[in-house]
């Protein structure tokens, strides 16, 4: 098998799976109860956010267990949007993000939040100077994904956080699901209130993930019921997947570290050889995360390619799974102004650092192949 599709989810690490388990079995008290052994797991609990807080470089206290990416995006959006409407009902975001918080912003609209959806350019880059123009007195938040989980854009998040800081009652949250672990992004110094994490994007379990919510930064609980979390999540904690969580951060980060080079060299080699192929666009730009490329073959549909290679055993998808079930046209292929032929005919190929360049020339013989013989039939 060859998977390339690890933008919408990745192969646990085997150690992660382990790390799960033996919570599971071993530290199974309620980390509330006082007894000894709800004490045992309040400790590895306590353990395994500090553990979080040193490899992300922050204070422990502003680590928040999640359950991942869209209930992260959530959490942070509402939670700025509840907790501040007070003095202020208007948020920006941009035209590309992911549909958790284009979903959440839409949903804040229909509760008489305003909100401001910047455009990008050819590249799916927000203009700087668009968002400073687009700040108000009643701007409470702004929130920029940092690489795009389609096209691999990088946003300008170091200056987009320098911008927001001139509005010391703007809030800035970044959608970090697709950078972390790939695109190095330092909270602190790009003066980040609020950054979203997933687990199961960094090989680790689904139903995992981070918020990071920098100190003195108010937001509104979405649950209610307990004090667990700092109070931003009710709720009795799912030790096995926090430390399960963890594992896969600890992991990632030191692929991150010793596999950067290859992983760019994968993505040269991916993207020089699908140039020799007659057809095929490739959308993503010249600077992106190293993990994704976006292309479009005009004239095919993206689901008979895509269920061709899968009967090759080869999986690669169009757009982000949470709306590849839509139909064909890419919302952030139309965002960039492409074509019509080229948006409704993208096609995503996500890579890890466990993929090998044997993978990539298999898999670019293979699509080679399939659209020699798609084409055999649609003559």
């Amino acid at each position: 098998m060859i998977y390339l599709d690890n933008s919408a989810t990745t192969k646990p690490y085997p150690e992660v799976i382990d790390s799960f388990s033996q919570v599971a079995q071993q530290f199974y008290g309620n980390p509330s109860s006082i007894h000894s052994f709800g004490l045992r797991s309040e400790r590895l609990l306590n353990q395994a956010r500090k553990q979080a807080a040193h490899l992300i470089d922050v204070d422990e206290s502003e680590i928040v267990f999640t359950s991942g990416g869209t209930e992260g995006n959530n959490m942070a959006i509402k939670g700025i949007a509840f907790a501040h409407q007070n003095r202020g009902k208007h948020i920006i975001t941009s035209q590309i993000e992911h549909p958790s918080v284009l979903e959440t912003c839409r949903s804040l609209e229909e509760q008489g939040f305003r909100v401001t959806y910047l455009p990008v350019n050819n590249n799916g880059v927000i203009s700087p100077i668009d968002l400073e123009k687009a700040i108000t007195e009643e701007t409470i938040l702004v929130s920029i994904m940092h690489v795009n989980n389609e096209l691999g854009t990088i946003q300008p998040i170091q200056e987009v956080g320098q911008i927001v800081s001139k509005y010391p009652k703007v809030f800035f949250h970044v959608d970090h699901v697709q950078g972390f672990g790939k695109i190095s992004l330092d909270f602190y110094d790009c003066l980040i209130d609020l950054v979203t994490i997933s687990g199961h994007k960094i090989h680790g379990l689904r139903g995992t993930g981070i918020l990071f919510v920098k100190k003195g930064t108010k937001i509104s609980p979405l649950f209610h019921g307990g004090e667990q979390e700092n109070k931003f999540r009710a709720g009795t904690e799912n030790l096995a997947s926090i430390v399960s969580m963890v594992k896969a951060v600890r992991l990632i980060l030191e692929q991150q570290q010793i596999k950067s080079d290859q992983l760019r060299a994968l993505s040269n080699k991916l993207k020089k050889s699908l140039k020799t192929i007659n057809g095929i666009m490739i959308n993503t730009p010249e600077k992106h995360a190293d993990h994704i490329v976006n292309i479009s073959i005009p004239g095919y549909k993206p689901e008979v390619i895509i269920h061709a290679l899968a009967e090759k055993d080869i999986f690669i998808s169009t757009k982000s799974a949470c709306s590849s079930k839509q139909p064909d046209e890419s919302a952030i292929l139309v965002a960039c102004g492409f074509d019509k032929e080229i948006r409704n005919s993208g096609l995503r190929i996500s890579l890890s650092y466990e993929n090998t360049i044997e993978e990539i020339e298999q898999f670019c013989t293979e699509l080679q192949d399939v659209l020699l013989q798609l084409s055999g039939i649609m003559r």
